[in-house]
């Protein structure tokens, strides 16, 4: 009897311990069987096989488009720094060459959108180690780009920070107006969010003007539902209160005391736009 309690103790913890261990994949690298996808990340290899053991049988470049046959849920997932992802089956054409192979998931793009004969992409790079700030401590730092291509071409890229993998739960990127700022073509806004209390979500806004990216300084929210939150926004010329070639960073802080009382604080900040850089008023 005791042999066999002992056994199933044993089994117990073997359990508990390889869940514990489980990788689970991003959010942001879930993508949909039977849709196309973006290459992101450079020589991204091709292997015959999911695993990075496999053999490679080609590599492809940013911009290329692939279909999502397949995600391959019987192979481990891939943890590469703070990035998690599945492995897919994918199809591709070179030339007038259709060949299949299979990727790592956080080699795609997460989103991506095509404007005025250019392609925007947004994707995770890598993972780096980044000194915090007052304490000086080393902590994991998701990276993340957007480039803006012509066909192959690259024809200018920005890279910012997105926190650690818990961050990565969500995304999305879009393209909306100039926001009447001069000389603006247009605005991408690119946001990866936790969407969990206490998990930050990061707004980032690329300016884009004569073929080159500004990527404007990055906007944070955080939040504990009756607790705290923080707040960041901007203000644009085509705003409700908006001035002109100028965009106002608006902050509100919101803490709940050992009364229960809602304690609010507000800043600003000015930012002028001279039709090509901007600078802090």
């Amino acid at each position: 009897m005791k042999t066999l309690l002992t056994a199933l103790l044993l089994l117990t913890l073997q359990l508990l311990t390889a869940q514990e261990n489980e990788v689970y994949a991003d959010g942001v690298f879930n993508f949909t069987e039977n849709k196309s996808q973006k290459i992101f990340t450079d020589w991204t290899r091709i292997r015959k096989e999911p695993g990075v053991n496999a053999q490679i049988i080609d590599s492809l470049q940013s911009n290329q488009q692939v279909m999502i046959l397949q995600k391959e849920e019987t192979v481990p997932v891939l943890q590469l720094g703070e990035r998690k992802a599945n492995w897919y089956k994918v199809s591709y054409q070179k030339g007038d060459v259709m060949s299949e192979g299979y990727i790592w998931g956080g080699n795609l793009c997460v989103g991506f959108r095509n404007k005025n004969g250019y392609d925007f992409l947004f994707g995770l790079s890598k993972t780096i180690d980044k000194k915090t700030k007052p304490l000086n401590e080393i902590e994991k730092q998701n990276i993340a780009g957007i480039k803006v291509m012509e066909g192959s071409i690259l024809i200018d890229e920005v890279y910012f920070d997105t926190g650690k993998g818990e961050e990565l739960s969500f995304a999305s990127f879009n393209i909306e107006s100039n926001h009447k700022l001069e000389n603006v073509e247009l605005t991408l806004k690119a946001m990866v969010s936790g969407e969990a209390c206490g998990i930050a979500t990061y707004d980032q806004y690329v300016l884009f003007r004569d073929k080159k990216l500004v990527a404007l300084p990055q906007l944070m929210n955080v939040g504990d539902a009756g607790a705290y939150y923080h707040s960041e926004e901007y203000v644009f010329p085509n705003d409700k209160g908006g001035v002109a070639n100028t965009f106002i960073l608006k902050v509100e802080d919101m803490e709940v005391d050992e009364k229960e009382r809602e304690k609010k604080k507000h800043f600003s900040k000015t930012y002028l736009w001279n039709g090509s850089s901007y600078k802090l008023k």
